[in-house]
């Protein structure tokens, strides 16, 4: 069996899961999510806890099975805790602001770049450090809409390999090259 498929999806207290043929709803303190639900798997609720059942062994079922039980996962943590992804913007005289629900971003463009955000999602921007490094948190319940959020806003600047300005996730490794003084010698 899958190793992520197989494990039960236990239900913390002051959530609550209705289950049809064709979806799971899954709703927590921080809002409510639909899971469409596949028609191969079998998703049943038992004893506080979810549970995901494939019919065979075959690739696909095996795959599908692991999905689902992740999706549902994610439904589940989002209602309870939410999820979020941090964003650093590098480079000389690029920040961010705030302009009501919208985000500012002047990352060296002749106009400002503004962002509206997906539905369910909310921007907190900042500096950190002693450099004052600007950063911007992406949150909401559902984490599918909260990474493409971050990959649209990344997209505005992407990191450029020579001296790493842009828009990136935290922790994320930009691989440097070196600029053509180097290669003169």
């Amino acid at each position: 069996m899958s190793r992520i498929g197989k494990m039960p999806i236990r239900i913390p207290k002051g959530v609550e899961v209705k289950l049809d043929a064709t979806n799971i709803n899954v709703k927590g303190p921080k809002g409510s999510l639909d899971v469409k639900l596949h028609p191969t798997i079998k998703v049943s609720v038992e004893d506080g806890s979810i549970i995901c059942e494939r019919p065979t062994d075959r690739p696909e079922h095996r795959s599908l099975h692991g999905l689902m039980r992740a999706l549902i996962n994610n439904a589940v943590v989002g209602v309870t805790a939410g999820f979020e992804k941090k964003l650093n913007i590098i480079g000389v005289g690029y920040r961010c602001e705030m302009s009501g629900k919208n985000l500012k971003l002047i990352v060296g463009y002749s106009n400002d770049v503004i962002i509206e955000p997906l539905e369910g999602i909310t921007f907190e921007c900042g500096t950190e450090g002693p450099q004052r490094t600007p950063f911007i948190f992406v949150r909401g319940i559902s984490k599918e809409t909260v990474g493409q959020q971050a990959a649209l806003i990344r997209r505005v600047r992407p990191p450029e390999p020579y001296k790493g300005k842009g828009i990136r996730y935290a922790g994320e490794y930009v691989r440097r090259k070196v600029g053509k003084a180097a290669v003169k010698k």
